[in-house]
């Protein structure tokens, strides 16, 4: 009988999902799947994506495992692609390969400003308070006074993290630094702000129904902000989710306000203009312009500016993918091309203009380097599910590796001096974390730092520091699963 030997690139839900719908689906061959990660730990954005006073959604993780642990995939942690293994080499130990590495660059933002000293991306905010290992263990928060710019969930928990007070995060598994951090931020408002109205924001009701019970933390919502027209009396009226939105907002309209020691502002109608330079480089202020909805559903500015004094600026306005070595990127989308998940690269007599339009046999993409940073764990799924379907169905064009061996992986790993972290190791680290937490009086403490992370979970002593060279190399990729961090 045939037999897939299938390499997965990414650890986090996108490619967990691929491997376990793969080893469910019917088919007429046999199938070994490995799955590497660039960092010691899997789960991917869940692990390193998600607030960690958000318990429920990390609650993933559990189903998560129960994947891993059926003893079906093997694990390989700490393996960089570009750096460690190469898609020639993944050629010629596998027939095929699926990337779901997927997108948590900061999208940009293009106006005046924007690359100030005090002007941060969400999403290396978000990868310091969840403990990643390649960001560094301080962040500086001196403002008293922040921007916050977006309308989605990722702006809503950089908004909490920063307004929430530290000590109320201690039930939760911040790192310990990340608490010592938020304990000194000398924070008292936080200001969201959206280019469209109230019943057009991406909040989910949930998060934003959360952000409201915050301890010593006023709401504070603009009346001029709720004055809707017919289309947005129309969304509240026939869409459940947009109606919990605007009752909640509207439930802050009429609170008390005053005796808080902090305040979260969200600005509505607020299209991004320019973040001010103090004349030195820093962050003075933030400047938008006022919009209005127009006939086509979206808004147009009236030319009234505002500007509000803020030392920081956050810009949560979305995700962008990773380029990795050897496979076709569109830089425009920040995605792998692909059709249906096969993944597409150019004619090669068009040169380096022609379209993404010749299928890459053996390559495939699943996730938000597949379509984007849109979509929940349900749209995973749908994803890998179509992903695998086609990677079924190509069996004539799977690669024909040389050494199929699942041994050889192992043997090229250990030649060139990688330490992978397993399955085992995986399990290792989190009793270790599990324990961290008991002791202090907390479910759990994650270790942070990579070698500490790689040493618990092999079960050594620290290894010695790499040579400066390749040091320089797996930090700066020229791929990471996580995208590139500072």
């Amino acid at each position: 009988m045939t037999k897939l030997r299938l390499a997965i690139v990414g650890a986090g839900p996108a490619g967990i999902y691929a491997a376990d719908i793969l080893l469910k689906a019917e088919r007429n061959f046999e199938v070994s799947i490995d799955l590497f990660d660039h960092l010691p730990a899997p789960y991917g954005l869940v692990r390193y994506g998600v607030a960690p006073d958000h318990p429920r959604i990390k609650g993933i993780i559990t189903a998560l495992r129960g994947v891993l642990d059926s003893g079906d995939i093997r694990v390989f942690g700490n393996v960089r692609f570009g750096v460690d293994i190469t898609l020639d080499d993944l050629k010629k130990h596998y027939n095929a390969v699926i990337f779901a590495t997927g997108a948590v660059q900061d999208a940009d933002l293009n106006i005046p400003g924007a690359s100030l000293d005090g002007s941060y991306g969400a999403a290396d905010f978000v990868s310091w308070f969840d403990g990643h290992p390649d960001v560094p263990r301080t962040w500086p928060l001196e403002a008293r006074e922040i921007a916050v710019i977006g309308n989605g969930n990722v702006a809503l928990d950089v908004s909490r993290m920063l307004i929430k007070h530290a000590e109320d995060l201690l039930p939760t598994e911040i790192p310990g630094n990340v608490y010592d951090g938020l304990a000194a931020s000398p924070v008292t408002d936080v200001h969201v702000f959206g280019r469209r109205g109230p019943t057009s924001v991406k909040f989910t009701p949930l998060e934003l129904r959360e952000i409201g019970e915050l301890k010593d933390v006023d709401m504070i919502v603009y009346d001029e902000d709720f004055d809707y027209d017919e289309a947005a009396k129309d969304a509240v009226a026939s869409n459940k989710q947009v109606f919990v939105i605007d009752k909640t907002l509207n439930a802050w309209r009429t609170r008390e306000t005053g005796t808080a020691s902090r305040r979260l502002h969200l600005h509505f109608f607020a299209k991004p203009v320019e973040v001010v330079d103090d004349g030195t480089g820093r962050v003075a202020a933030f400047r938008w312009e006022r919009t209005i909805t127009d006939a086509a559903g979206g808004v147009v500015g009236t030319g009234e500016i505002r500007e509000i004094p803020v030392q920081a600026v956050y810009r949560a306005v979305g995700y962008f993918g990773s380029e990795l070595a050897d496979v076709p990127f569109d830089k425009k989308r920040g995605v792998i091309p692909n059709r249906e998940g096969q993944v597409l690269r150019r004619d090669p007599s068009a040169g380096t203009g022609g379209l993404f339009n010749q299928q890459m046999y053996g390559v495939y993409a699943t996730g938000w380097i597949k379509r984007g940073p849109v979509g929940l764990i349900g749209h995973t799924k749908s994803d890998a599910m179509e992903t695998i379907k086609h990677l079924i169905n190509d069996l004539g064009n799977w690669w024909r590796p040389e050494s199929p061996s699942e041994e050889s992986i192992v043997a090229l790993l250990s030649d060139r001096g990688v330490r992978y972290t397993g399955l085992d190791g995986w399990h290792n680290l989190d009793q270790h974390e599990l324990a961290l937490g008991e002791a202090a009086g907390r479910t759990r403490i994650k270790v942070v730092d990579r070698d500490e992370m790689v040493a618990v979970s092999r079960a050594e002593e620290p290894a010695p520091p790499l040579s400066s060279d390749r040091a320089r190399a797996r930090k700066r990729g020229p791929c990471s699963i996580m995208g590139p961090l500072p």
